[in-house]
């Protein structure tokens, strides 16, 4: 009797291990945020994990770390490339420092007045390759891109197109976006975003590029900017999915299939979720008097055609950003999104 049970314990104990190591996850990887708990691009890059691990059958465990966790956020690409982080969830405007094509890639000022425009060029119109290029330097697998939304422009006065923005005091983040919006006739000035409210509520500026529809009308800016422009003309930050490259390299067929699924399955959520985000933000704010402009097709296009003259600004300093740009040129064309 003592013998059977001892030889059952023992067998329970194999099978345990047996099945702990059948179970266990092949890889696992740490992957750092651009952003903070809580934030909703944080809890959706904390879906993206769970996603992985489900389609993997546990194969991939991803850890996704708070940004300035484990490296500060500015050196988190070398340290994937180096393999100190597994990946990132980052803006890749914060690596212009590194190649100017960074910065257009981050933010191709003026180019997009919708999400889903910006998607179907990177996965369709060869941004994804080029970008590829730029990334494959640093020893980095791009796995997708993901857009955060075209942010709404705050502004106390009506806005019918390009010609009001003549004269307009407005805040713009120094670089691209200031230069476009002076191309375009404006009076840009350099804020931080915690003295925006403020300034306009003295009349120090009477527009701003700030964030998304949906979180202007949270932080209360439509109560004083309350001639608004949505959905916006001018910015549209990009986030980067990437990977070690050598990981990338040594990782078989289906579980590339399964990483680069679960990032188009990010921005697609991400894309829609801000879309309801915002549409009941504009709502509400409609409902409490706000005036909602929605620039008509025209003047967005005359807007992109000042936005892609200043381009040259930047495309000139890199190979690359310059390669992006014409690429983006043509598809903007083949798709009517520009004047002529």
């Amino acid at each position: 009797m003592k013998k059977r049970l001892k030889n059952l314990i023992l067998g329970s104990v194999i099978s345990m291990t047996f099945y702990s190591i059948a179970h266990s996850a092949e890889y696992e990887w740490t992957m750092q945020s651009s952003d903070q708990p809580g934030i909703f691009m944080y809890q959706m890059e904390e879906a993206f994990s769970s996603w992985v691990k489900d389609m993997s059958q546990g194969r991939i465990e991803i850890t996704v770390t708070p940004t300035n966790s484990v490296v500060p956020y500015s050196e988190v690409l070398d340290a994937v490339g180096a393999n100190i982080l597994q990946g990132q969830f980052d803006d890749p405007s914060y690596f212009t420092g590194k190649d100017a094509a960074f910065g257009f890639i981050g933010n191709s000022v003026g180019a997009w007045s919708r999400p889903s425009e910006a998607l179907k060029y990177i996965y369709y119109g060869g941004g994804l390759e080029v970008a590829q290029k730029l990334y494959d330097q640093y020893n980095v697998h791009l796995i997708g891109f993901v857009m955060t939304g075209v942010e709404s422009f705050v502004s106390s006065k009506k806005l019918n197109g390009v010609d009001d923005l003549k004269g307009l005091k407005l805040r713009a983040p120094e670089g691209m976006v200031q230069k476009v919006f002076a191309a375009a006739g404006a009076a840009p000035v350099n804020l931080p975003g915690s003295e925006v409210y403020t300034a306009l509520e003295k009349g120090v500026i009477e527009a701003a590029d700030f964030s998304l529809f949906s979180v202007n009308q949270a932080q209360g800016m439509h109560d004083i900017g309350n001639h608004p422009v949505f959905p916006g003309f001018h910015s549209a930050p990009t986030l980067a999915v990437t990977l070690n490259k050598d990981i990338w390299d040594d990782l078989p067929d289906d579980l590339k299939a399964v990483l680069e699924t679960a990032v188009r399955r990010l921005a697609m959520d991400v894309m829609f979720q801000y879309e309801m985000q915002d549409i009941a933000a504009v709502a509400k704010a409609k409902s409490e008097g706000v005036d909602v402009t929605d620039w008509s097709a025209e003047e967005r296009a005359k807007f992109r055609a000042i936005a892609i003259k200043q381009w040259d600004g930047i495309t000139s300093k890199s190979p690359l950003a310059k390669e992006y740009a014409d690429k983006l040129s043509v598809f903007l064309e083949s798709q009517g999104l520009v004047a002529k």
